[in-house]
């Protein structure tokens, strides 16, 4: 919104001199880093009262696992104010307002999934939370079919639009599998390898619904720790800026051998702006967490994550950034099946994996903090993979 009011004024801008501001904004990356920090000022100045409010609406968490010992070890968390993801997800939609061109399709598909996430997560949410107010036998957040019904209509949304967007690029509807080079390396211009898998809308789309759901619902299972989600997603996002640069630049994409896919580069503001309102959510979300960021935020942070990735045809690449959001979804879908296969037996002593870690005896601090390494690695080695090609 600023930047697009500002293009608009470019010839009084030039007239008082001040032209060379607007053409500092025309640089996503100073926009880009730009809305790192003013994400992260939006969250610290509004998030104290935001905290108080939920407080006083009573709007706190419950500490409720199928486990005695968990319980005991998760006590102290009870009544932790939760839907702070109001503030976390607010906060990338006004960012993003303010630093991202609007007039960008991709912009938009975001800004919509970021809606619609916080909507689905929200309201999961609000029913867990007034569960306790009403009659026994009250439905306690959404049903589990329910979730999936609008996870995969969302998923759907971004499949179509994202397909339509590509419009007669080749590129963009590619399937990028690790270390296969897109383009044919030294030709004047892109020219795709002919071992490049161009995608039907069929597979397009199941591959891009898979995305939607599986990286929503990954990162909403690893919101159980002090810190440790928002943190995450801040490593991911930083990575995922570094991915849109490249994707959005035919040069970068050329020389890189990677999907060049025309106006991606501005999502950079988008992975930016979440990447600064991670941060400042940490800020209240380290140990002891002040408040927790609910459905309401891990939803959408997950599904924004996976619409950038297909947007750029980096969904492989991000199930390496998102490794840690992987291993906490597969220790729990693991945990289930063996459970129903061996009729009571366990693979870890909880699930997802960070509370088997935590019941072994690692306190909170150390699991975060080590998921948060495993993270910056797995950000390193799929950043350095692309050099491999």
């Amino acid at each position: 919104m600023l930047f697009n009011l500002l293009q608009s004024m470019d010839e009084w801008l030039d007239s008082v001199g001040l032209y060379s501001f607007l053409q500092v904004l025309y640089q996503r990356e100073f926009r880009a880093f730009t809305a790192v920090v003013v994400a992260f000022f939006i969250v610290i100045l509004l998030g104290k009262p935001l905290i108080r409010m939920l407080i006083e609406m009573k709007i706190g968490d419950r500490a409720e696992f199928n486990q005695e010992e968990l319980n005991a070890l998760m006590k102290s968390k009870e009544n932790t104010p939760t839907m702070g993801g109001v503030l976390l997800m607010g906060s990338v939609f006004i960012t993003t307002l303010l630093f991202a061109d609007l007039f960008n399709q991709y912009v938009q598909l975001l800004l919509v999934v970021i809606v619609m996430f916080t909507v689905l997560g929200g309201s999961d949410d609000y029913l867990k939370l007034v569960a306790a107010h009403r009659k026994v036998g009250s439905r306690d957040g959404l049903y589990r079919w329910e979730k999936i019904l609008f996870q995969f209509g969302i998923g759907t949304i971004v499949a179509v639009m994202v397909w339509q967007y590509a419009g007669d690029s080749d590129s963009a509807r590619s399937l990028t599998l690790p270390f296969m080079r897109t383009y044919i390396p030294g030709m004047e211009t892109l020219t795709l390898s002919p071992n490049v898998i161009i995608l039907g809308f069929g597979f397009f789309s199941l591959i891009a619904i898979f995305m939607v759901m599986l990286m929503s619902n990954a990162v909403n299972i690893t919101d159980g720790l002090d810190g440790l989600a928002p943190g995450t997603v801040t490593i991911a996002s930083f990575a995922m800026m570094v991915l849109c640069y490249i994707a959005g630049s035919s040069e970068h994409a050329g020389q890189l051998l990677m999907p060049y896919v025309e106006g991606s580069a501005e999502m950079m503001v988008v992975a930016g702006a979440t990447a600064g309102a991670c941060l400042g959510f940490l800020w209240f979300n380290c140990h002891p967490a002040q408040v927790f960021m609910g459905d309401t935020g891990s939803m959408p942070l997950g599904g924004l994550l996976a619409t950038i990735a297909i947007i750029i045809r980096q969904e492989f690449l991000l199930l390496i950034i998102g490794g840690v959001f992987l291993m906490e979804f597969g220790s729990s879908v693991l945990q289930i099946a063996y459970f129903k296969a061996t009729k009571g037996q366990r693979i870890f002593k909880c699930a997802p994996i960070h509370h088997h870690f935590h019941r072994k005896g690692w306190s909170e601090s150390q699991v975060v903090t080590r998921f948060w390494v495993l993270a910056v690695i797995l950000a390193m080695i799929a950043l350095v993979s692309i050099k491999m090609r």
